[in-house]
């Protein structure tokens, strides 16, 4: 007889222990079931509940805990104390995400991969939320429903669209630089593993001095780039639809633990006002010859979690959660996903979201905050829920007050009347990447991808949105263009024309 001593009983979530968890009361063995039977209530309709809303974005992901290592004196430019000193080391939450596809979609997919970070700090959680590229389709967030539209499912057929899609980045030209990446073989990850990763927004860093500057963060792959090649990633589709899933969780589990390389660009504030490009447009990048990269730290992922569904699926990360040294600037798109993400979390997970433990903040919290459903502390006791008070402890610290911002205007407008011609140049970034950074390789599978890709654009205005695309294509690079075109079969001399 099995010995059952050491094993837990089986309880109720009001923790009442049971014996019948597969049969369910009856009158008779054949008869009707009985109401009572509160078993059968409790595990139907906590089953019928178990699907919390899938993320609109970022749907298919996968995460692991790890540390992150100082490793270099970066405090001139942050008061931050988890940089304080060299040796520093603070927990970390790592997911890795695709972010168009959904929940059951193929790790493969050409897509751009989600890097959300979240740091547990002294001072409270940073979640450094960024992808696999340093830039972004759009510059504005009123643009960013839109274009996510475009990347789901036709309102009719409900089948992925490529008319959409190129319908919407041909009349978006500030697309162009993150549709180059993402057509070449760094849309197509070999693994989560062998991509670097950025936090693609610019933010700013604060010193003891209160000096700001502007900050834009680097992860680099110690384990190196490894892309598909697009007819690889197809393959992989068809073999394992969740490969990076599986890759990371095995690596992780035979004690390979991945590494990334911890960087950052700097620019001053008096460098910012004269940057040939606006610093704070998510489309552009800050060339590394102006701007070096300088070392920071080492991030190791080395824990997967016990239950996804607990950490990965319950993780939530938002841009507005950043500690004492480290803020934001006037990066339009990050100015909409401060509000967005803390948003979609509380509709998601609930207003007490961040008391789930991934979420939850491993030192002191103390605020005003009470009630709400999934509220799983003490709510506070006794203490009041209102400031100011003559009775609590729970009071402002004016040492973490941040300096003022100068702000170059005092127009308010729906868009920068006088901006430079920088401002608009959607063009020349991409064309450096394609002209100087892509292999002979790499541009061949760059225009072998497009050509595939826009090879779906189907409809009456099929013709009007792969000229307008391919317009595009010629201003970035001439050869470029010229070879779309040649693979879609249009008339070069006739695209020429378009082009002007």
């Amino acid at each position: 007889m099995e010995n059952n001593t050491n094993k837990r009983k089986l309880t109720t979530a009001s923790g009442r222990p049971y014996a019948e968890h597969e049969n369910t009361q009856s009158v008779g063995s054949r008869g009707p079931l009985l109401l009572q039977d509160f078993i059968l209530h409790e595990k139907m309709a906590h089953f019928n509940r178990e699907r919390i809303p899938e993320r609109v974005v970022h749907a298919k992901g996968t995460g692991a805990y790890g540390t992150f290592t100082v490793t270099h004196d970066i405090t001139k430019y942050t008061k931050a104390k988890i940089f304080g000193k060299i040796g520093n080391t603070c927990k970390t939450f790592l997911r890795f995400s695709t972010v168009g596809g959904e929940k059951g979609s193929a790790d493969s997919e050409r897509d751009p991969r989600g890097f959300a970070l979240k740091f547990y700090t002294e001072d409270g959680n940073w979640d450094l939320v960024g992808n696999n590229t340093p830039i972004f389709f759009i510059k504005d967030p009123k643009k960013f429903s839109d274009f996510i539209h475009t990347q789901k499912r036709d309102p009719r057929t409900n089948l992925k669209s490529p008319t959409m899609v190129w319908d919407f980045w041909s009349l978006n030209p500030e697309s162009l630089h993150q549709v180059v990446i993402l057509m070449s073989d760094r849309g197509t990850p070999y693994s989560y593993r062998h991509m670097d990763g950025f936090g693609s927004h610019t933010y700013s860093f604060i010193n003891s001095e209160n000096e700001r500057v502007w900050v834009k963060f680097h992860f680099k792959t110690q384990q190196g780039i490894k892309n598909f090649t697009g007819p690889e990633a197809d393959a992989m589709r068809t073999q394992d639809m969740d490969h990076s899933q599986r890759d990371l969780v095995e690596a992780i589990d035979r004690g390979d633990f991945p590494k990334w390389n911890v960087k950052i660009q700097v620019m001053t504030e008096a460098e910012s006002k004269t940057f040939r490009w606006n610093p704070f447009d998510l489309t552009k990048i800050w060339p590394h010859a102006e701007f070096p990269l300088i070392d920071v730290g080492v991030l190791e992922l080395n824990q997967i979690p016990k239950n996804y569904f607990a950490h990965v699926e319950q993780a939530a990360f938002a841009p507005s959660n950043t500690i004492d040294g480290v803020g934001y600037s006037p990066d339009k798109m990050l100015q909409g996903r401060i509000l967005s993400y803390a948003d979609a979390h509380r509709y998601r997970l609930g207003v007490n979201y961040e008391q789930i433990p991934v979420n939850s903040c491993p030192f002191l919290v103390a605020n005003y905050h009470r009630d709400g459903q999934m509220r799983i502390d003490d709510n506070g006791n006794d203490d009041p829920n209102y400031y100011p008070n003559s009775f609590g402890d729970v009071i402002p610290d004016e040492s973490y007050k941040e300096p003022a911002w100068e702000l170059d205007s005092n127009v308010a407008d729906w868009y920068d009347r006088n901006a430079g011609p920088g401002d608009n140049d959607h063009y020349t970034q991409p064309g450096d990447l394609y002209r100087k950074v892509l292999s002979p390789e790499d541009k061949v599978n760059l225009v072998n991808n497009i050509v595939g890709s826009m090879s779906g654009i189907t409809g009456p205005r099929k013709e009007q949105i792969i000229n307008l695309q391919l317009c595009h294509f010629f201003r970035a690079d001439i050869q470029l263009g010229m070879a779309i075109a040649k693979g879609l079969g249009v008339d070069i001399d006739q695209a020429m024309v378009s082009k002007h």
